[in-house]
């Protein structure tokens, strides 16, 4: 038969859930002080702590200088390239070839090689325009002041190198030989012609 739909359904008594302690595993309590150990012991012993060769590994200035890698002499040959690779070469080429219609060769050339670099150095700190002879070609120049934006010393690594690269060999530039052409140069902006620059000492 069914149920009386009228009579009450009767409800079933369940118990409201509880939350109790337990005791911790003595196993993970275990592991946790055995890691927190492993770990503070290998924290000691290559942290570093108050160890001397982290906190103070050298003893004088004397004792630093004496750690410096050996200085070649020829610093400026790196540094030199850089400057070069990321600023000349894109007229005069990266092996010093030159480029037609852009600029000459400065490999073998004879207004790299001279003896005396004044004449050099006043090239890119004023500018060249105008016709020029360079081994045994005629040009057009009109080359702007690349060489102002830099420091003596680092127009001196520029110029140092490329007098000696790409079979170049000739006397290295100084800061003081840049120095001493900017004080000739004054405030000219003019960018300089051949015929001038052959009336410049070398």
């Amino acid at each position: 038969m069914n149920a009386d739909p009228k009579q009450p359904c009767s409800a079933t008594n369940e118990a409201e859930p509880t939350a109790t302690t337990t005791a911790m595993p003595v196993w993970l309590l275990s592991l946790m002080v055995t890691l927190l150990f492993l770990s503070a012991w290998y924290f000691d012993l290559y942290g570093g702590w108050f160890e001397p060769k982290v906190y103070a590994p050298y003893r004088s200035i004397a004792h630093v200088d004496g750690l410096q890698p050996r200085k070649s002499g020829e610093e400026w040959r790196s540094r030199g390239k850089v400057l070069y690779e990321s600023n000349c070469a894109l007229c005069h080429n990266p092996d010093g070839a030159g480029k037609p219609s852009q600029g000459p060769p400065l490999a073998g050339s004879e207004w790299v090689l001279t003896t005396g670099a004044n004449r050099l150095i006043h090239i890119p700190l004023v500018g060249l325009a105008g016709p020029i002879k360079v081994k045994g070609q005629d040009w057009n120049l009109n080359m702007a002041a690349m060489g102002a934006m830099y420091t003596d010393q680092q127009l001196a690594d520029l110029l140092s190198y490329v007098r000696n690269a790409w079979g170049n060999k000739a006397p290295v530039v100084t800061a003081e030989q840049v120095k001493q052409a900017r004080v000739e140069i004054g405030n000219r902006s003019q960018a300089y012609t051949a015929d001038e620059l052959m009336k410049i000492a070398e």
